[in-house]
């Protein structure tokens, strides 16, 4: 089994030039939760996955340190408030983040794989220990995306493997 035997050839993908807010408006649409990221010749130049865009609304920086004493505030004390985070603050970064191109937010140390690669080493990217990694971008030789590889893919090529076995015994 092979990577062409399992990708999905019809790939949906991005530019680095989308916005923010395009991209979640697709995302949100699409039955998958990731995208690669092709410059306008078609090569792959990153990926952007949920888990970058949900790292735009993570609070941070939000601690205040007011300094607090008594007249002639020769020995003031600082006290950190941290501030809640709600909808307000979300909203405040979608709308601070959202016309920004998806390029500065994007992972660009992608690991691909190529149309001929086996399925041990397709294991070794969708199970390894070093990176979670649910999809797997397949390029050619000129690192144009070809396909893509999910975890579910694999999954299921595995599964309708043994189904067919069992029922062969």
């Amino acid at each position: 089994m092979r990577a062409r035997d399992l990708m999905t050839s019809d790939v949906e993908t991005v530019s680095p030039d989308d916005e923010v807010s395009d991209v979640l408006l697709t995302m949100g649409r699409a039955e998958f939760n990731g995208f690669p990221v092709v410059a306008e010749d078609g090569t792959l130049v990153g990926i952007v996955t949920q888990s970058d865009l949900v790292e735009l609304f993570q609070p941070s920086g939000r601690t205040f340190w007011i300094p607090i004493g008594l007249p002639p505030f020769l020995e003031s004390v600082e006290y950190g408030f941290t501030l809640p985070w709600d909808d307000l603050d979300v909203e405040l970064d979608l709308v601070r983040n959202a016309g920004k191109p998806i390029r500065e937010f994007m992972t660009t140390d992608v690991v691909t794989v190529g149309p001929d690669a086996d399925l041990d080493e397709l294991l070794s990217v969708l199970a390894g220990d070093d990176r979670d990694v649910n999809r797997v971008p397949v390029v050619d030789e000129e690192n144009r995306v070809v396909g893509i590889v999910t975890r579910q893919d694999v999954l299921r090529m595995l599964r309708e493997e043994r189904a067919a076995s069992a029922a062969g015994a």
